[in-house]
Formats: structure tokens, sequence, C-alpha cells
């Protein structure tokens, strides 16, 4: 159960990095005029770094033997 949780974690780390990236080319490219897209990039990266932070308790739950 810890090695599933742990490769989603990594799985989670892996698309806000992406996320994050696209949107610091999308800002340095300056075509995104309404900036709707800028917004969009940055709800979709809140939202998997809340992921990533839920199963991160859900590991230090298992590891710490509390069910």
């Amino acid at each position: 159960m810890t090695i599933l949780l742990v490769l989603l974690l990594i799985a989670a780390m892996g698309a806000t990095g992406f996320v994050l990236v696209k949107g610091v080319i999308g800002m340095a490219q300056q075509k995104d005029i309404t900036g709707e897209r800028s917004q969009n990039l940055m709800r979709q990266r809140v939202l998997f770094q809340a992921v990533a932070i839920v199963i991160v308790m859900l590991i230090l739950l298992l590891a710490s033997g509390r069910h």
C-alpha cells in the first residue's frame, strides 16, 4: 500500500512540476493577453499540490501505525 502511495506521490509531484513549467513558459512567451490560460494552469497546479499533500498525509499516517 505504501509503495502505491509513494508512486502516486511521485506522479502528483511530476504533474505539479509539469504544470508549473508550462505556466512559466507561457508567461515568458506573453501570448496569453487575457490571463485566462495562466489562471487555469495555476488552478491545476494548486489542485495537484493539494493531492500531493493528501498523499503525504496518508503515507505519514500509515508510517506512524495509526489507521
